[in-house]
């Protein structure tokens, strides 16, 4: 098959992207992405300069996914508690172990690199101003609660990845309604009561 002669950054780097979702970061090479996408490996190197220059592209190209996710859900959730759940649920589509335990991958990236880790800190700025939002009007909810809730979340995850049984959407809700049932008073909003009385809530996992 030729090679395309021209193939936009945006495409390249959801070509990039594919390769680390499948094979984690290690595969991704300029040898390997050449296959992926078509282009030679010299004009990858014109364009990304080093591997490492790659690689960081790529991430700040999932990054910015997320935050387009982040930002539409935060649109389509309706400003409740039990918006603010459907919120981190609607994060919280990995599928199986597998995909969570690769994902976990990326995280290793993350926090290695600074430019990456700056998307990572900016990122929870933006996701906890869009909870704590769902909780401006419930009478007794704690200062800080959009961080609380998205503690609780990535806890679950992991959680939930020592023994994935059942879905993670799930087990992910679960949690956030025990997390609400024991942060907000009884009278604050009727979500807590109804935690409270689901046997398929677990203590939170702070």
């Amino acid at each position: 098959m030729p090679r395309p002669k021209t193939l936009s950054n945006e495409n390249v780097l959801e070509a990039a992207s594919r390769l680390i979702h499948d094979h984690g970061p290690d595969a991704l090479t300029f040898d390997s992405l050449a296959r992926a996408c078509g282009l030679s490996p010299a004009t990858l190197v014109q364009r990304f300069k080093t591997k490492a220059g790659l690689k960081q592209a790529a991430l700040l190209h999932a990054w910015d996914g997320l935050d387009a996710k982040t930002t539409a859900l935060a649109a389509s959730t309706p400003n409740t508690p039990e918006g603010a759940i459907e919120l981190l649920v609607g994060l919280s589509h990995y599928g199986g172990i597998e995909t969570y335990a690769e994902g976990l991958l990326l995280l290793r990236e993350d926090l290695r690199d600074p430019a990456l880790r700056a998307r990572g800190a900016a990122w929870k700025v933006t996701l906890c101003a869009a909870l704590e939002a769902r909780f401006a009007g419930v009478a007794g909810a704690p200062r800080g609660i959009g961080l609380l809730m998205a503690s609780q979340w990535q806890g679950s995850l992991l959680w939930w990845g020592f023994d994935p049984q059942g879905r993670v959407e799930d087990f992910v809700a679960a949690g956030l309604r025990s997390l609400i049932a024991a942060a907000v008073p009884v009278t604050g909003h009727p979500l807590n009561r109804a935690a409270s009385s689901d046997p398929r809530v677990a203590s939170p996992a702070l």
